[in-house]
């Protein structure tokens, strides 16, 4: 290379993909040392891997704000602009993207590298073209070497985000369109890296690799790209063609746009470039800019943004001055106020600063921390705040931050939770520490912090990683759509034991016996495309859970009725059918679940078959007595009338209130009577039952079937071997009643429980003992005092009129004593709730609300004969008429006592 022995200074310009920072690279490896300076830290970071595969990792440092690998022999330093050491001898030095010159924000600090960065041995500028003209004026020893592009760049027109080729970096200017783009991409492609300059190394390097691994076949980022990096791209899409300056919104120029659009094509490959959506609009290229581009000629740069690199910092008023010192040449002109230069004159007017701000160390100081860079982008006023905490301690006597306060800052943002935005702001404010902690006069301890802030560092990036992956990358959904169409057999099917469902080794959902669910990670926009992928794989599966099914003990199956439910079928734990109803309340219909459907009518026809096998078995278990009804209700030797009682019994489960029957067992004789009680049924005062039909398992069955003929869900049951319940909400008293409970007030007995006690009020009575709420039957059951009288009422019984107790004697008065007090009578005691209360005799059954809450009906006339088991008429006293109600000795029951008089 002997074309660069001629002048120490070298300016190689050109477009993309000329290979100018590879041979940047060689020439510095070719010297004894060496550094070079980028616009961008990942761009730093990508070219130290590289020197470090060529000499070494303890011979190459990395050095930007917040990151610093410096080892004791380094000797090739790759650094951020900002971060070039020009107080060190270097026998080769670089500048790359000098074009930056000219931008408002950071050009002050490229024109400052190119007038002071020199090498001892050789210098080299590297950049576009368009900046020849004014590193000409600026350096006239300068020697200017073009370079062609390696590759064609071309246009290719406007395409839909659908249609855009493999390997495409799609280039957007904001993070809300960046993420826009990136999840439309994951939709319809399977997902996309993303690349902004706010990511750390570490996360852009990950989210690269699966684009360079061909994880995914497109890359979403911000016009980062354009600054050096990298990529395997063919195609170039400009999502928008404005952007935010830091000012205003504008349009991007043409150097602007042929930097970006130039990462297209790597080496000898040609590239392309052009618009996403159409061709018309702000976001298409004019036949001017697309002409400039292919051709890569720009308007060349006149001027460079300047401020004084070296201002005195003998007092705070001489610094600012030089800051905002105008430059004396024409190919320069002043930067605008920057956010240090904003802090500083805020921090001037501060009492304590003034004060402390002294000489030109404390002065040096006071910049060194107005320097601090913004990485948060949070504004100069509130940056200024945070400058100003940390002037303080640099200017105590200590002149360090507080080791407690540095590591408390550190440690609140030691989270991976929340959204990626939510992870990109802490990793901006990690950044902070970081640069901090990399300035060696700032910590008494600054190696131990910079480890600390790396490990936060790692640890978020790795977080902001996960997250961006798992947002806009779907591997599945690009499985999917690349073998769409095909034969369920081109792709491999798995189901893990545990039910979890992969096509490809990407799950996709879970099957549950034949229930298939997607993955609930999944977004709802992808929800249709697994289902579907699971139509299409999973026939062949489900026809072998089928057989599996078929072939399965009745042990395996079970009834679901829980509360709140339809009732059906399960198999394990997964339901597999549904109970709806059917002809009679014993016959319903057994509908398979929708998966089992789709397997054909033959599958279909199997199940449903082995499931009515398994339900006739459950019949005879638990409802044998109500199988029974049914068939003598249609049983041609049973008497009509007989038959039209089992037929109405069998329809209401096997439980119906004694008044609805009171018209059909008029009509029998004690031979039809005697047939029901041979048949096990309880003819009983208040209800016709038959006690098997009260144990759990057919209280269940009988639920569920009464739930699925009505198509409602399940009731809630009282617990297995409860007699006495509250009565509770609505939807529990109507469960209690399916189950054989009736309410009498706030309580609610079991029939059998209700007909018992009714037996044994009559048994008391015919001994002509009193049977009161405080008998022992009454007390041990815990049915309380208006229960007891609601039930007795209603079975039937007339109370006793009250009997008032005899009048306690009352004391004489006590003789007056001299110095005492008089002592009065003692009251009389009352008498106990209830205890004058008792049931004499009977008469006609109260009629009782009907079962699911109806008003009372009229009492039916009683029927003849002795088959029914209710006590004899009482043909005793009766109770007073209300004309003549007796004062009862407690007035809480006088109401009662005058309702109990009036309707006996």
């Amino acid at each position: 290379m002997a074309q660069f022995a001629r002048s120490p200074v070298t300016a190689v310009l050109g477009p993309t993909n000329t290979g100018k920072t590879h041979l940047a690279v060689e020439r510095m490896c070719a010297h004894s040392s060496g550094m070079m300076g980028f616009p961008l830290r990942l761009l730093a970071r990508e070219v130290y891997d590289r020197v470090v595969a060529i000499k070494g990792a303890d011979k190459v440092a990395l050095v930007t704000g917040e990151e610093k690998i410096v080892p004791r022999q380094a000797q090739y330093f790759l650094c951020t602009a900002e971060s070039m050491t020009l107080d060190r001898d270097f026998a080769f030095v670089a500048l790359d993207e000098a074009q930056l010159g000219a931008d408002p924000e950071r050009g002050h600090i490229f024109t400052d590298r190119i007038l002071r960065a020199r090498g001892r041995e050789e210098t080299m500028i590297l950049g576009s073209a368009s900046v020849a003209r004014v590193v000409k004026a600026l350096v006239p020893d300068v020697e200017i070497i073009g370079r062609p592009r390696f590759s064609t760049l071309s246009y290719a027109g406007a395409k839909k985000l659908s249609r855009l080729p493999k390997r495409s970096a799609i280039v957007a200017f904001s993070a809300e369109e960046v993420y826009a783009v990136a999840e439309m991409l994951r939709r319809f492609r399977g997902g996309a890296a993303v690349v902004m300059g706010a990511l750390s190394p570490r996360t852009r390097n990950a989210q690269v690799q699966m684009f360079l691994n061909g994880e995914v076949d497109y890359l979403v980022a911000t016009d980062a790209i354009g600054m050096g990096l990298n990529l395997d791209v063919a195609h170039v899409a400009f999502a928008s063609l404005r952007k935010f300056d830091g000012r205003r919104t504008r349009r991007l120029t043409v150097s602007e746009m042929a930097q970006i659009a130039g990462r297209a094509g790597r080496h000898h490959k040609d590239g392309t470039f052009g618009s996403l959506g159409h061709e018309d609009g702000d976001a298409a290229f004019t036949p001017e800019e697309i002409e400039a581009i292919e051709a890569h000629r720009f308007p060349p740069i006149d001027q460079l943004f300047w401020r004084d690199g070296t201002p005195r910092t003998d007092s705070i008023a001489h610094l600012i001055a030089d800051l905002e010192e105008k430059p004396g040449r024409p190919e320069l002109r002043a930067a605008p106020e920057a956010v240090d230069l904003a802090v500083l004159k805020r921090l001037a007017d501060d009492p304590l600063v003034i004060e402390r701000a002294r000489g030109q160390r404390q002065v040096a100081r006071l910049w060194a921390a107005a320097s601090l860079p913004d990485f948060q982008k949070l504004g100069a006023d509130h940056h200024a705040r945070l400058v100003s905490s940390i002037w303080r301690f640099l200017s105590e006597e200590s002149g360090h931050i507080p080791r407690d306060w540095f590591a408390g800052q550190v440690a609140r943002l030691d989270s991976v939770q929340g959204d990626i935005d939510t992870i990109s702001g802490r990793i901006a404010a990690a950044r902070t520490w970081a640069y901090i902690a990399h300035r060696a006069d700032w910590l008494a301890h600054p190696a131990e912090m910079a480890e600390r802030t790396r490990a936060l560092e790692e640890k978020l990036s790795d977080a902001l990683h996960a997250a961006l992956t798992q947002r806009f990358v779907d591997r599945r959904t690009s499985v999917l759509l690349r073998d769409i169409g095909q034969n369920a057999s081109d792709l491999p099917v798995t189901v893990e034991p545990d039910g979890t469902v992969c096509v490809d080794g990407e799950t996709i959902g879970r099957l549950d016996g034949f229930r298939f669910s997607v993955d609930p990670a999944t977004r709802l926009a992808d929800r249709k495309l697994l289902l579907a992928a699971a139509d299409r794989r999973l026939g062949k599966v489900l026809r072998v859970k089928a057989e599996e099914l078929v072939a399965t003990p009745d042990a395996d199956f079970a009834l679901t009725d829980e509360a709140g439910q339809a009732p059906g079928i399960a198999w394990g734990d997964t339901p597999v059918a549904t109970l709806l109803a059917g002809p009679t309340l014993l016959s319903p219909e057994i509908r398979p679940d929708r998966a089992l459907l789709a397997l054909g009518q033959d599958v279909q026809k199997q199940v449903v078959a082995r499931l009515a096998t398994w339900f006739d078995a459950q019949k005879q278990k638990h409802l044998l007595p109500l199988v029974k009804m049914s068939e003598s209700a249609a049983d041609p030797a049973v008497p009509p009338v007989v038959r039209a009682v089992f037929a109405q019994l069998a329809d209401a489960g096997g439980i119906i209130a004694r008044i609805d029957l009171d018209a059909a067992l008029a009509h029998l004789d004690k031979d039809q009577r005697h047939l029901l009680r041979k048949a096990g049924i309880d003819i009983g005062v208040l209800d016709i039952y038959h006690p098997g039909l009260l144990k759990p398992g057919a209280a269940r069955w009988r639920s569920a079937l009464l739930a699925a003929r009505i198509a409602k869900p399940c009731l809630p049951l009282p617990g297995p071997g409860l007699t006495l319940i509250p009565a509770g909400e609505r939807p529990a008293q109507m469960g209690a009643r399916v189950a054989g409970f009736r309410g009498f007030g706030d309580q609610m007995l079991r029939i059998d429980m209700a007909e018992r006690m009714a037996r044994a009020a009559h048994e008391a009575i015919a001994k002509n003992e009193p049977f009161m709420a405080t008998s022992p039957q009454i007390v041990s059951l815990g049915l309380n005092e208006p229960a007891f009288l609601t039930l007795m009422r209603l079975a039937g019984f007339r109370p006793v009129e009250p009997v008032a107790p005899a009048p306690a004697p009352v004391a004489e008065p006590a003789e007056a004593v001299e110095g005492a007090e008089p002592v009065e009578a003692a009251a009389p005691e009352p008498a106990p709730v209830g205890a004058n209360w008792a049931f004499r005799g009977r008469q006609k059954p109260r009629p009782d609300r009907q079962p699911h809450g109806g008003k009372p009906r009229a009492a039916r006339p009683e029927a003849k004969g002795e088959g029914d088991r209710r006590p004899p008429r009482d043909r005793g006293p009766r109770p007073a008429s209300s004309g003549s109600t007796p004062a009862p000795a407690n007035n809480a029951f006088a109401g009662l006592a005058e309702l109990l008089g009036r309707n006996g």
